[in-house]
């Protein structure tokens, strides 16, 4: 599959798009009185895949996965060690760009556009949020769990803690965020 200049553009966009937040820390969302902070990195993905199609999606997924690898290097943190493989940290991401962008085209052939946007951006919020947790599970249980402070054997409860208390508001973000974005995108290409 060809590549247009205009694709091309767009992930060079989206995917600085999704540095700048890293860096800046305007990517996670703090929610005043709770100690989550929810992630809107993946906002970007999403859109390239509604946008422009699963090739896309799946490429500016390819770069944000690499640049949480990269993060991690720059700015070590205790946990952050799971984010160098790459089956943590590239695989969810790539497969947040397909399930946006296929979950978009299913639900598009029997609801209107905008609930299949909002459909689509939360059930690839929930496989970034699964699919990244999942993989530290599967790989990374017990070394995670000691790097918490947390004993090995409650891992799968205390992951899917994170994944219900994070995922939550995560897919709500996103189910606004993306949908409105999008929108206007496409009101401005009409235009």
């Amino acid at each position: 599959m060809k590549l247009s200049i205009r694709k091309i553009t767009v992930v060079g966009v989206l995917t600085a798009l999704i540095i700048v937040l890293g860096i800046s820390g305007l990517g996670i969302m703090r929610l005043p009185g709770l100690s989550i902070g929810i992630t809107i990195l993946h906002i970007p993905v999403i859109i390239g895949a509604i946008m422009e199609g699963p090739l896309v999606g799946g490429l500016i997924g390819l770069l944000f996965g690499v640049w949480s690898m990269i993060d991690k290097v720059l700015r070590p943190t205790p946990t952050g060690f799971v984010f160098l493989n790459p089956l943590v940290s590239v695989l969810s991401r790539i497969l947040i760009g397909l399930v946006a962008y296929y979950s978009y085209k299913l639900a598009k052939k029997c609801l209107p556009d905008s609930i299949s946007m909002i459909l689509s951006s939360i059930l690839a919020t929930l496989t970034n949020t699964v699919g990244v947790l999942g993989m530290i599970y599967l790989l990374f249980a017990q070394k995670y769990m000691e790097t918490m402070g947390q004993a090995p054997e409650l891992a799968f409860a205390f992951l899917s803690g994170v994944a219900v208390k994070n995922g939550i508001p995560e897919s709500i973000a996103c189910a606004v965020l993306a949908p409105i974005i999008i929108a206007g995108i496409k009101k401005i290409r009409k235009n």
